[in-house]
């Protein structure tokens, strides 16, 4: 079947940005403080916690990468299976949410600080702001991908109308107007894709039909890749989840334990329904258009669907990459205010001038994230790197920090360093024998962080004792 693009359904797509504007408006004027436009005044209650949660971690990385591209390049189980390691790193998360919230921190670097000192911090920012602008950068390319296959729009076209419309949405309310409208994104979501799954089987011709007009081995439980080539895939969303400054900064929004806990449930019910249903259309999509780009799977999906069903579907996929997208401009931006800005160039910022300073900074990341997306073929490509250097030189440390009395200063830094160093040299060999980056810098960067804390003295102290937090 040949794919034609349906302009039809961007009138749901402009319906619903519409709706979204309307509700960041009017949340963005309750923003009077930095608190406010960073954390959400940390008011956050457990429906709308569990909402941006989810709807900030399934951008364009879900449906137009991760399972959707998967299924349909790769295999159905491997793309199913794709939401284990989500799963796995949001029980750890579920554990922490109440530490994370009382540490009452802007940015990751923030964080580490209070364990590894201000060297820490001065890297962890580099490594954050590397991995934040080529997460950012597919979500332009994800928006694009969308409006092409509704209104046939030239790529290059999307990229720059993506870019302008998340840096505006970013820079006018922060997480206190990002956070309701990612709830009623997740929400219609979840359940366009409960309704839009069997809608899109059956158009398929039966699941019958699906199977026999799918390669073989894209039922096997590693498809058409091997298992080391899996674990290439799944190790740098494990480690992103569970360091993730976009999740951390959520949690410690907050307004109390019960919901920052609820918020977290919820966001792990979310995406066990979600992600494999994603998967789902996407291999119906590879039976009925097995000449498309992979990143298209979903999107051709709700073209053959009935009007209302794939615009819905349509709609609320484009707020995902949006929403995603927004998220982590205004996170990356946090570092350049919290961490350079607030920390060496003006240590007695106002709250005013830090807001000011946000602002000004989320145009300069996009504009940065739109160069980077022109140096890789594929959305996956750059997902894939930007997780691993985020989960290698990012999560050890922090998970170290946070989890291990015995890590020691010079533990946590060698860790980052490492992780970091590996990902970039590993990925600049074009991944000697194949293997993904994340198989050797992940390993590495905990090796060193255990051997390097062992051998070095330091305090043993929680990072609550450190930083002078009280529990409830």
């Amino acid at each position: 079947m040949e794919f034609t693009p349906s302009p039809s359904l961007l009138y749901f797509v402009i319906a619903y940005a519409i709706i979204v504007a309307i509700i960041g408006y009017v949340w963005s004027r309750k923003i009077v403080t930095t608190d406010d436009f960073m954390l959400a005044g940390r008011s956050l209650g457990p429906i709308i916690l569990m909402g941006t949660l989810l709807a900030t971690w399934m951008g364009s990385g879900t449906v137009t990468g991760g399972p959707n591209s998967m299924a349909y390049s790769h295999g159905y189980w491997v793309a199913v299976l794709y939401a284990t390691p989500v799963l796995i790193g949001i029980a750890v998360l579920y554990f922490l949410s109440n530490r994370v919230r009382l540490l009452s921190k802007y940015t990751i670097p923030q964080i580490l600080e209070i364990k590894y000192g201000p060297v820490a911090r001065v890297v962890a920012v580099i490594i954050i702001v590397l991995a934040y602008l080529g997460i950012v950068s597919y979500q332009f390319q994800g928006v694009a991908l969308v409006l092409n296959a509704a209104t046939g729009l030239d790529m290059a076209a999307g990229i720059w109308i993506a870019l302008i419309l998340m840096t505006f949405l970013a820079m006018i309310g922060g997480l206190m107007s990002i956070a309701p409208s990612d709830a009623l994104s997740a929400f219609l979501m979840v359940v366009g894709l409960i309704i839009a799954t069997p809608v899109m089987i059956g158009i398929a011709g039966g699941w019958d039909n699906v199977v026999a007009n799918v390669p073989a081995q894209h039922f096997e439980l590693t498809g058409n890749i091997d298992f080391i080539t899996v674990l290439g895939l799944y190790f740098p969303i494990l480690f992103l989840v569970m360091g993730d400054q976009n999740m951390w900064q959520r949690m410690t929004a907050a307004k109390e334990e019960k919901a920052g806990r609820g918020g977290v449930i919820g966001w792990f019910i979310g995406v066990a329904v979600a992600m494999p249903l994603v998967g789902t259309i996407a291999l119906c999509s590879r039976a009925m258009f097995p000449e498309i780009p992979p990143g298209q799977a979903l999107i051709a999906a709700t073209t053959v669907m009935p009007a209302f069903v794939g615009g819905v579907l349509l709609a609320a996929a484009t707020a995902f990459i949006f929403t995603t997208g927004n998220s982590f401009l205004l996170s990356a931006s946090s570092n350049l205010t919290y961490d350079v800005y607030g920390r060496v160039f003006n240590k007695n910022a106002t709250s005013k001038q830090n807001l000011i300073f946000t602002r000004l900074a989320i145009p300069i990341m996009a504009l940065i994230a739109f160069v980077l997306i022109q140096f890789f073929p594929t959305i996956l490509a750059v997902q894939m790197y930007s997780y691993t250097v985020y989960g290698a030189g990012i999560t050890p440390a922090l998970l170290g920090a946070v989890l291990w009395k015995g890590v020691t200063k010079a533990g946590g830094l060698s860790s980052m360093v490492a992780g970091t160093v590996v990902t970039i040299l590993w990925e600049t060999m074009d991944k000697p024998f194949d293997l993904e980056a994340v198989i050797i810098s992940a390993p590495v960067a905990i090796v060193v962080l255990i051997v390097v804390s062992l051998l070095t003295p330091g305090t043993r102290t929680t990072i609550e004792e450190d930083a002078g937090v009280k529990s409830e």
